[in-house]
């Protein structure tokens, strides 16, 4: 496709790697017979890095076919996560590459998951934006704590640490935001 026909978030291969576009800007030249050019900011799939290139109107871009599949997560082998598809049941096996600072955020029984195929192969991980953890370790609650707004470190079932309320304590289930990984309430 004409690097003028892409849109933010179409999937698109240069030079051997696959990105996603982030951005678009559109730059026309004042004088006459000029280019018009088009600045992508793009991310590579897998991976996350960030990437710019720039093109005129008339440049071809290939663009891929990325395909989004609802998983649940179900086990995980060495370091690889296994997600199944929510329809058929195919395993995808997620490298950390792929997962990356999606890891925190992976527990079982949680929705909200979708696997991002090019050519059937896993490479992106989408998580839900809030998902609900047991809190493993925090310091006890202290007595005449609860009409302060202080926060104490927790640490959740999959290993990450966030700062919560004092009134949290052990054994409690909590939602975390996974853009921010910040506490957003109780489970």
């Amino acid at each position: 496709m004409k690097a003028s026909d892409t849109k933010k978030g179409n999937v698109v291969e240069h030079e051997g790697t696959v990105y996603q576009v982030r951005d678009i800007q559109r730059s026309s030249p004042t004088a006459r017979g000029g280019n018009v050019t088009f600045r992508f900011t793009l991310y590579s799939i897998p991976g996350g890095r960030k990437f710019d290139l720039s093109l005129r109107a008339d440049d071809d871009l290939k663009e891929m076919e990325l395909v989004r599949r609802t998983v649940n997560f179900s086990y995980k082998d060495g370091d690889a996560f296994v997600f199944l598809d929510g329809e058929d049941f195919t395993p995808y096996m997620l490298d950390p590459e792929v997962v990356g600072d999606n890891a925190p955020w992976i527990v079982e029984s949680v929705e909200g998951y979708y696997v991002q195929l090019i050519d059937d192969a896993p490479v992106a991980l989408q998580v839900p934006t809030s998902v609900a953890l047991t809190v493993v370790d925090t310091a006890p609650e202290l007595k005449g704590a609860s009409a302060t707004k202080r926060s104490k470190p927790a640490k959740l079932e999959t290993g990450v640490e966030i700062q919560v309320p004092e009134y949290i304590s052990t054994g409690e289930r909590v939602w975390v935001n996974t853009l921010t990984g910040e506490f957003s309430g109780r489970a």
